[in-house]
């Protein structure tokens, strides 16, 4: 069996992980050619296959993503959700790629960002190829928008789009995306809509442009042996932090997107620091990309460690913390609450989406009352000082085997191929 996995890239975001981590195990544990085509590949492995390596095409790639933006930037209602919405009108058609033309199943994952347009991935369904597609947000079944939040208008076709346009009407962008997404779907014959969470399959299901089709729900993987409990103090020598604070986690690929909650998390610190909740030496340890001058309003020490690849390092960062946190407002099943688990990190989150799923509340974590600092405080209290620590680790590190372990959710994957093929 062949498939082909289809992402923008290789190295940003959740999605890129999940990606290659599911491509990754469907190769060791099943008899599946799987390759990955992307529109930028930055790292080595030889599954992963970028759709042209020359200049021309990285100019032209490098285009479509600036097109992309600065066509919305005519639509939007302010700079703060410019990466939030992708109208999809600049990418590539990949169908006549070699990698597509031998498939048996073409496998989507995020396409936006300059890679597909929406007339790019009605030429992959005038293919005529069974499709799996993997929804790591709501783009697929809404008007543009990546998180929809509370605004149910994709269930009715979307228009009206007074959260990210500035001139939202009956037949605004949004309803114009959410036609064409119509159009290019008339003709779709085999095919599976997979949520990472029960959350999302569910609002897919509920939506105009998926409620006929056949939506289930498979969560994102992760490497139960890469991401695996180690000795704390080992790990913070190692990081050189200091063995005797308290650390508190923060983790995103970039902190000042908007659905990320950061002005939540820096709210339920000052509270921490104003009721004196928190030992004097607690320090915070912010990983992934961050404006110094913003992170300076913390009022706790805090170390920015940027971006890291490493894997194995960023194992260790996670089992060097007391506590991960993620106050996003808006969220699918965030790969980062998995990595925390499967160390047997505890987590506080807010009450949203499919962090429900992940954080059972007081068993592996804290769920906090949703965009309530105060009870986001609360829950980072109660984990550093009153909870029994052993046993949520031990909890968590017991859930991300049972559901989140690679060969696990591979063997989800390898059974929507089977029945896609009968």
């Amino acid at each position: 069996m062949k498939v082909v996995f289809i992402n923008t890239d290789d190295y940003l975001g959740g999605a890129a992980i999940a990606c290659k981590r599911i491509a990754k195990s469907l190769g060791e544990n099943f008899d599946i050619d799987v390759k990955i085509l992307v529109k930028e590949k930055k790292f080595n492995d030889n599954f992963i296959v970028p759709y042209k390596d020359s200049f021309f095409y990285k100019w032209k790639s490098f285009l479509d993503f600036a097109f992309e933006r600065a066509y919305f930037t005519l639509f939007e209602k302010s700079k703060d959700v410019r990466f939030a919405f992708s109208p999809a009108n600049f990418g590539t058609d990949i169908s006549k790629h070699p990698l597509i033309q031998e498939a048996d199943i073409i496998h989507l994952h995020f396409v936006n960002f300059g890679f597909l347009s929406v007339t790019d991935i009605q030429k992959l369904v005038e293919t005529g190829k069974p499709i799996v597609w993997t929804m790591h947000d709501m783009w697929l079944f809404t008007g543009g928008c990546h998180h929809s939040g509370f605004d149910e208008s994709y269930m009715t076709g979307c228009g009206t789009c007074e959260q990210y346009l500035k001139n939202p009407s009956g037949n605004d962008l949004s309803k114009k995306v959410y036609d064409r997404k119509i159009e290019a779907f008339k003709n779709l014959g085999k095919a599976v809509f997979v949520g990472c969470s029960q959350w999302l399959a569910n609002r897919a299901k509920n939506s105009l442009l998926l409620k006929n089709r056949n939506v289930t729900s498979i969560p994102n993987p992760i490497d139960t042996r890469l991401f695996q409990p180690l000795e704390k103090e080992a790990c913070r020598r190692e990081l050189g932090l200091d063995t005797g604070k308290q650390y508190i986690l923060f983790v995103a690929m970039k902190a000042s997107v908007l659905w990320k909650g950061w002005t939540y998390l820096q709210q339920a610190l000052e509270i921490l620091i104003f009721e004196n909740k928190v030992d004097y030496g607690t320090e915070i340890l912010i990983l992934g990309e961050s404006d110094p001058e913003v992170m300076s309003l913390i009022p706790f020490k805090t170390h920015l460690l940027g971006r890291i690849n490493d894997t194995g390092k960023i194992s260790k960062i996670y089992n060097a913390a007391d506590v991960f946190v993620i106050p996003s407002i808006m969220e699918n099943l965030p790969n980062t609450i998995m990595e925390a688990m499967s160390v047997g990190l505890p987590c506080v989150g807010f009450e949203i989406g499919g962090i429900p799923e992940m954080i059972e509340h007081k068993k592996t974590g804290y769920l906090a009352e949703y965009k309530s600092a105060e009870d986001f405080a609360r829950g980072i209290t109660w984990v550093l000082n009153e909870s029994d620590k052993k046993k949520l680790s031990e909890n968590s590190r017991k859930k991300a085997e049972e559901q989140y372990a690679e060969k696990t959710v591979a063997g989800k994957y390898f059974r929507v191929y089977e029945e896609l093929l009968q």
